[in-house]
């Protein structure tokens, strides 16, 4: 039995839908029998619902199957345990983790901990594998600063008191900035809502790469443009980039993230990169109860 699995993998007739291209395609690795697999973690402000499980329940299969049939699987899975905002775009509002330390006067790194391991506790009660690599956003802010100077010196980035700025419309003049969502950027320019600091953008859809930190701010970091933190959609290109290559064979992650998170991503690789960063971008829908988004609390 082993000995017939060993080679499967240059005889499998794989096939996965990939949002990128929106059809099914034969899975074909770039340096099998190795695969490269990044998916988006949680961010550790609270505790883990439902929702959240069937990401990870799903890229759980995955992981297995693939590996099952072969194929020598390096899972990234990150911790976000800094620079997410309450508005998700990733510009607006207080970093979820700083707010809910402050209400519970707590340390950030307290919460972290603690939804951390009650992350994990979940993950285990659904007899899920955990990563090969589990990063955590504050463990690469020195990564993160080396990227956002290398967009910055290709033009793509621009800094204004502090923050740094990725400029999506000089971006979108070579590139197809909605190449994954498969929206145009004159509609995403017309279904843009005013956002915090948007006066200090050159253009609507700019995301921020570093955001300047505010004196009360609670986790900030040193860097050539002044104490501040990294954008959410920064991240991860930054850990993907480290651990699997500037390209690498699938991107995950729940549906919800490809509109800005993940386009984002692709931006910021390509800018840096000149590269898409996966081959295939894999994503799970919402579990839905009744029709609606279900946020149930997972409790053992």
């Amino acid at each position: 039995m082993l000995k017939n699995t060993k080679f499967a993998p240059m005889n499998q007739n794989l096939f996965v839908y990939n949002t990128l291209t929106r059809k099914k395609e034969k899975f074909e690795p770039l340096n099998p029998p190795y695969v490269g697999m990044y998916v988006c973690g949680p961010t550790v402000y609270s505790d883990a619902h439902l929702g959240n499980c069937r990401t990870y329940i799903s890229f759980d299969l995955i992981f297995r199957y693939l590996t099952h049939i072969g194929y020598k699987v390096r899972y990234v899975r990150n911790i976000t345990d800094a620079g997410h905002l309450e508005g998700d775009a990733g510009d607006e509002g207080e970093d979820k983790i700083s707010k809910k330390a402050k209400l519970a006067h707590l340390e950030p790194m307290e919460i972290v901990q603690k939804y951390t391991v009650g992350f994990h506790d979940v993950m285990q009660v659904f007899n899920i594998l955990p990563p090969s690599i589990e990063p955590t956003a504050t463990g690469h802010i020195i990564e993160q600063l080396e990227l956002v100077k290398i967009i910055m010196d290709n033009g793509y980035a621009y800094e204004v008191d502090g923050s740094v700025y990725f400029d999506v419309e000089k971006y979108s003049k070579t590139q197809d900035y909605g190449i994954l969502s498969g929206r145009n950027l004159e509609d995403m320019l017309n279904n843009t809502r005013t956002l915090g600091g948007q006066d200090e953008k050159h253009g609507k859809l700019d995301f921020a790469l570093w955001i300047k930190a505010k004196p009360e701010h609670l986790m900030k970091w040193p860097s050539p443009w002044g104490m501040g933190f990294p954008g959410w959609h920064l991240e991860c290109s930054a850990m993907s980039n480290k651990y699997l290559g500037a390209h690498f064979d699938i991107h995950g992650g729940g549906i919800d993230l490809v509109p800005t998170h993940h386009t984002n991503e692709i931006a910021q690789n390509v800018a840096c990169c000149s590269q898409n960063p996966a081959t295939y971008w894999v994503h799970t829908n919402m579990l839905t109860v009744n029709g609606q988004k279900n946020v149930e609390i997972v409790r053992q």
